[in-house]
């Protein structure tokens, strides 16, 4: 059995945790910043930068204490190095760069994608690969079949937003406060989904990806029409985007073949809505549907300390020359999406 410790600091959530080979959480500690950021309606990258470099010298400390263990007994440091916010990004690198060598233990730089990716089989145990995953998060829409640790297959991706970027954009133009996400379902809960006309990009095309930027747009145009109330927009927007999911991943499962399960992972995988509907395609599919707790859908550091884990156990150990990373796609050799920006 080994023990990981994992840092994530890729955006606005800094966390430690203590993980292990068995998928036991020994500690996790988390910081959110959302205070901070609410007066700007989003993340401000240099204000989450300064508050990694202050919270995370003792949320580290934290977890070692819950746990009841000292830096001796980890046997690896996994921290998030890309993609992301790169201010933040560094701060957590550098950190378990110091630890590292200060204490003579083997580095794990971690794609946060793959964090992601991952996280399901830290609660499901008989999940196997591959599997098909529907990555969906503030920053990124993909789906890919899941073939092993390190070894990703991009099916499709979105060409411009993300979702939860949508999400998120919504919310400001909607003034339903930050973060964004949460704050669009909870206003959707007394909305009618059916009140406002929305488009559904690329929705039935034989393209693969995913497209948002035109729905966000639609929005604007609802909200400065006059004629509908915020939680209608809302409750509308909220139906596009999983009718948009779920065309574009039943599309994929019909060329995800030997796949054993449809997971989803990421901060959009919390919405109850997109769950449900995920949960009905699977079973229309004959698949079991995964999707972690809610805890572990958005940022933290027992995802980074089990894919970290995964990593170790294979000998997939990183040098402290290790570079932090903005962008940094799961499956380099993709073919770029047609009319893709650089999230793609």
């Amino acid at each position: 059995m080994s023990l990981i410790l994992g840092i994530e600091s890729s955006c606005d959530e800094t966390a430690a945790a203590l993980v292990t080979s068995e998928r036991r959480i020994l500690a996790h500690k988390l910081a959110g910043q959302e205070a901070a950021h609410r007066p700007y309606g989003g993340v401000v990258p240099e204000i989450a930068a300064r508050a990694h470099v202050e919270i995370l010298p003792s949320l580290i400390e934290d977890v070692l204490a819950e746990a009841n263990v000292g830096l001796a007994d980890v046997d690896a440091i996994a921290a998030t190095a890309g993609p992301g916010l790169i201010g933040g990004v560094l701060v957590g690198l550098v950190t378990a760069k110091g630890l590292a060598m200060a204490a003579g233990k083997p580095l794990i730089a971690v794609n946060h994608l793959e964090g992601h990716a991952l996280s399901p089989m830290l609660s499901k145990p008989d999940l196997v690969f591959p599997y098909l995953l529907l990555l969906v998060s503030g920053g990124h829409c993909q789906l890919l079949l899941v073939e092993d640790v390190g070894r990703y297959r991009r099916i499709a991706t979105t060409i411009d937003d993300a979702a939860g970027e949508a999400f998120d954009k919504s919310a400001k133009l909607l003034g339903l406060g930050f973060p964004g996400g949460p704050a669009v379902e909870r206003a959707a809960e007394t909305g009618d989904p059916k009140a406002v006309p929305l488009p559904r990009p690329l929705m039935g095309s034989d393209e693969p990806h995913f497209s948002f930027a035109g729905l966000k747009s639609a929005v604007l145009r609802a909200r400065d029409s006059g004629r509908y109330q915020a939680n209608d927009i809302a409750a509308s927007f909220q139906q596009a985007v999983v009718d948009c999911l779920v065309d574009r991943t039943a599309r994929a499962l019909a060329t995800a073949d030997g796949a054993t399960a449809l997971v989803v992972a990421g901060g959009v995988a919390a919405n109850q809505k997109v769950r449900a509907a995920l949960t009905g395609l699977a079973a229309a599919n004959g698949l079991p549907f995964i999707a972690p707790p809610l805890w572990l859908c958005t940022d933290n550091a027992a995802m980074i300390a089990w894919a970290g884990a995964l990593r170790f156990e294979r000998g997939l150990i990183d040098g402290l020359d290790a570079p932090a990373r903005a962008r940094w796609p799961l499956d380099p050799d993709a073919e770029k999406a047609r009319g893709a920006g650089v999230k793609a």
